[in-house]
Parts: structure tokens; C-alpha cells; sequence
């Protein structure tokens, strides 16, 4: 997804912060190297837009991963 997409929705609402939730259909919620590269991407256009990512959350089988627990974003 590219960030213009993913931030559309809160720069037309004009959102002060922004949390980014997907899921693994395979349950593992450990980020590939694909989610890390894109979170980077996402938080870096946030801040060019002055919104502030508080999280990017993935979602597994009764498990999740949170960006900003383990001080990644």
C-alpha cells in the first residue's frame, strides 16, 4: 500500500495521530521486512503531513504485534 492511500482518510479528517492495524492470515503476527520497510515508509509521510503514528499494530491468532511497544516506529 502506498502511504498516500493510507493516509488519505486522515488527512481528510484532519487527524492529529494515526494507528495502522492489519492482520497475518497465516495467525504469525511477526513483522516480514515488507511490514518494517512500509511502517518506516508510513511514519516517515506522516510527519510530512504533520500526523503522528502512534502504533501499527498486526494482528495474528489470538496474538498481535505492536511497532510501538517494541520501540520501532
Amino acid at each position: 500500500m502506498h502511504p498516500r492511500e493510507a493516509l488519505r482518510p486522515a488527512i481528510r479528517e484532519a487527524a492529529a495521530s494515526i494507528i495502522f492495524i492489519h492482520n497475518h492470515p497465516t495467525g504469525d503476527p511477526t513483522p516480514s521486512s515488507d511490514d518494517i520497510a512500509i511502517t518506516k515508509r508510513l511514519v516517515e509521510s506522516s510527519k510530512i503531513v504533520g500526523i503522528k503514528v502512534l502504533d501499527h499494530i498486526i494482528i495474528g491468532d489470538n496474538k498481535h504485534f505492536s511497532f510501538s511497544s517494541e520501540n520501532l516506529l
